[in-house]
């Protein structure tokens, strides 16, 4: 399914919602004063800058509220040349993800797994209690733009991965647990989105990328897979 296809669609169905605003002027996150940061240790280790200018920098990174305010840290060194690419406009919190999940994970004293070649449904509930879920995405089939996976833990433990070239989000929380997702930007335009929400009670909920796994080369193996048996079979 074209991503870009069904996003259009999804726009012009809903004459309501604004264009999105220019890089420059969206509000900054956290991942993106992180690499910011980044930049400005390396220029700190290569001689670019001084102790005193990097700490002025920081400073500044650490107050700035868009993203515009953040590239004007870094202009003048050459990794800022190639950081724009890094801002994206993130897709907001899908509203017309149904309520009903497309498919329940559910481990009550015992382990469950998904993972492998699947198709992710626009919403997918996880639910471990006293036992141990593992959700993997990074070799599953993407049919729509944003994913929502609520997962709630109660004294067990939720791990979600995802392929590398994906967004992720997450909002939830813990109670006397840990909720934890690592957020993530894609430098894709058309990439899926991800957001996992949930609860930790007593237990844990992880969420983050998988490192070294991408669709683009998913698809690209299954492609190759594919010829070779056509030309076995000719």
């Amino acid at each position: 399914m074209n991503l870009q296809k069904q996003s259009e669609m999804g726009r012009q169905s809903r004459p309501d919602v604004p264009a999105p605003a220019g890089a420059a002027e969206l509000r900054a996150s956290d991942a993106d004063r992180d690499r910011i940061a980044d930049v400005l240790r390396e220029a700190l280790a290569e001689g670019r800058l001084t102790a005193e200018e990097h700490a002025e920098r920081v400073d500044g990174v650490l107050n700035a509220k868009t993203v515009g305010e953040l590239e004007r840290f870094v202009q003048d060194l050459p990794a800022g040349r190639r950081q724009g690419a890094a801002f994206t406009v993130v897709p907001p919190r899908p509203e017309l993800v149904p309520v009903r999940a497309e498919e329940n994970v559910v481990a009550v004293f015992s382990s469950v797994t998904r993972r492998g070649r699947w198709r992710a449904g626009q919403r997918v509930h996880a639910y471990s209690v006293f036992g141990s879920v593992e959700i993997d995405l990074s070799e599953a089939l993407f049919e729509y733009q944003q994913v929502v996976i609520k997962a709630v833990s109660v004294f067990g433990d939720v791990q979600i991965r995802v392929p590398e070239n994906v967004t992720l989000r997450g909002t939830g929380g813990g109670v006397l647990g840990n909720f934890e997702v690592e957020t993530a930007d894609s430098t894709e335009p058309d990439a899926p989105v991800v957001y996992v929400d949930g609860w930790a009670v007593l237990g844990n909920v992880e969420a983050r990328p998988k490192r070294g796994k991408r669709i683009a080369d998913i698809l690209d193996r299954v492609q190759r897979k594919a010829e070779g048996k056509l030309r076995k079979h000719l």
